[in-house]
């Protein structure tokens, strides 16, 4: 039966259209007025070259490295420091102006878009690493410094900061989406990672989670405020300084590469490396689709299978007894023979074609566009979804080879889109939608580490169920009452 709209129907329709684009606009109006009159004390605040309206720079800080279009923010500020931060956010929030927190853009699921404008915080010129303690294996950073940057510093230490997303990512902007990577498997996420936060909320107050300076190994004292701000995407507020837990640089690392016959033998591999407890570093899984794209991208010569790579870190004398367990494994799963990459400039080649992973998928069909999925499932249950999920993409007609860090139950559709065609976009989207929904059916998580962001906002309210979402809503609400922060983004009635 079809639904015939009657003339007063039409009427009503049209009537709620035009009051919602009246709303919109006042709405904008007034935004442009509060803008308007604010302009002042930004400059007041960090300086004339610290404030810019331009077209170009307001884009630029309106978008990331994902698909959801660019909503860039009606003015770009650029603090020096937290007090500025306190300061500007104190501006913003008498004149109920949306702030939106940007690191390096990097991120994948919409999350620095100004959905509802407002003023973009660039955090770029907070670039200072702070109170590094070797012997305690902590370091304190700003939001402006890197993940390459912070190692580099290091150096000379004999540590390292090993939570590697693959992108040069600001670590604070890390901490922001709960990010992760190849490292995760041995290190773990930026959860496990971060000891104590600075953050400015929305009326400028600046808090620090775990107490002032406290850094220590661990606690019990209250409520877990440090975790509640990882993965919290900037809707509680802006994170200025983050303390971050350091490692050891391994005396020794080799990598190696292994294909297989079918991806349950490369899956059977890794659950049984883990389960031996060979305390590996990395274990990257790519599909037969990825590893040829790799080949073409990288002028590598894979044998186009299941393939994994995997690193170990320790002494020379531990590593002969992983790379031996772990080979035996991995032949007794029907893997071929090690390839081995020792030297540091070979294991650095390995890992570079690795990374580039994203630019090969997008070769393969030039002009075209990438956009990564993001889904997590426990171990048991990743050959299930990883072939239903090759299935999928072969009925839809859609281009993704797979990549995943295996040893989390974590992986990746690099999906390769054709910008103009609107129809294949259609049939991404909806592919992203059932791919999701495949990894809630076998508990897992519709983000292993992107983050919710603007994309997938239903899928967390499907994940967690309304009473948690009703709890995530209370948070916010209490630490947020304006809905200033990042509005839009994670919650669902977030904004817009």
């Amino acid at each position: 039966m079809f639904f015939v709209m009657t003339p007063s129907r039409r009427l009503l329709s049209l009537r709620r259209s035009l009051v919602h684009c009246r709303g919109v606009s006042v709405e904008n109006t007034g935004r442009k007025a509060a803008v308007d009159r604010v302009l002042s004390a930004f400059r007041s605040i960090c300086g004339e070259d610290g404030v810019s309206l331009g077209e170009a720079i307001r884009e630029q800080h309106g978008k990331d490295e994902s698909v959801h279009r660019c909503r860039p923010p009606d003015v770009v500020v650029f603090p020096h420091c937290v007090e500025e931060v306190s300061a500007l956010a104190k501006v913003c929030h008498d004149n109920n102006l949306p702030i939106i927190p940007f690191g390096t853009g990097t991120g994948l699921e919409g999350g620095v878009g100004a959905v509802k404008g407002g003023v973009c915080f660039s955090l770029r010129n907070m670039e200072q690493i702070l109170d590094l303690h070797p012997e305690d294996f902590d370091v304190t950073v700003e939001p402006g410094v890197t993940r390459k940057a912070l190692n580099s510093h290091l150096r000379d230490t004999g540590l390292w900061f090993p939570v590697d997303p693959g992108a040069d990512a600001s670590l604070c902007g890390m901490a922001a989406t709960s990010a992760s990577g190849t490292n995760a498997v041995r290190y773990g996420t930026m959860r496990e990672n971060v000891m104590n936060l600075e953050v400015v909320l929305s009326d400028g107050t600046v808090i620090h989670t775990a107490g002032k300076g406290r850094r220590p190994r661990k606690t019990s004292a209250g409520y877990n405020l440090t975790n509640l701000f990882v993965g919290s995407e900037g809707t509680l507020g802006i994170i200025t300084k983050t303390t971050l837990r350091l490692y050891g640089i391994p005396e020794a690392m080799v990598s190696a590469v292994c294909s297989f016959p079918s991806v349950q033998a490369a899956v059977d591999s890794t659950v049984q490396i883990l389960q031996a407890g060979i305390p590996i570093a990395r274990i990257e899984f790519l599909d037969d689709v990825m590893i040829d794209a790799c080949n073409k991208f990288s002028s590598l010569s894979y044998p186009v299978a299941p393939t994994l790579f995997l690193e170990f870190h320790g002494s020379e004398r531990s590593l002969e007894e992983q790379v031996t367990m772990a080979e035996e494994i991995t032949q007794s799963n029907g893997g071929s023979d090690f390839q081995w990459a020792r030297d540091t400039e070979t294991r650095n080649r390995l890992w570079k074609a690795r990374h580039d992973a994203w630019y090969a998928a997008q070769a393969l069909r030039p002009g075209s566009k990438a956009y990564s999925t993001d889904v997590c499932v426990p171990l048991s249950r990743l050959p299930q979804i990883i072939v239903e999920t090759k299935k999928d993409l072969l009925e839809s007609r859609l281009t993704g080879p797979i990549a995943g860090h295996v040893g989390d139950g974590n992986f990746h559709c690099l999906m390769v889109v054709d910008p103009d065609d609107l129809d294949e976009q259609h049939r991404v989207h909806l592919f992203a939608e059932r791919l999701a929904r495949r990894a809630l059916a076998l508990d897992g998580t519709c983000t292993g580490e992107h983050g919710v962001g603007l994309g997938k906002r239903a899928l967390l309210c499907e994940e967690v169920g309304p009473l948690a979402i009703q709890v995530m809503q209370g948070l916010k609400d209490s630490l947020d009452p304006k809905n200033l922060m990042n509005p839009g983004k994670i919650l669902l009635n977030g904004g817009f």
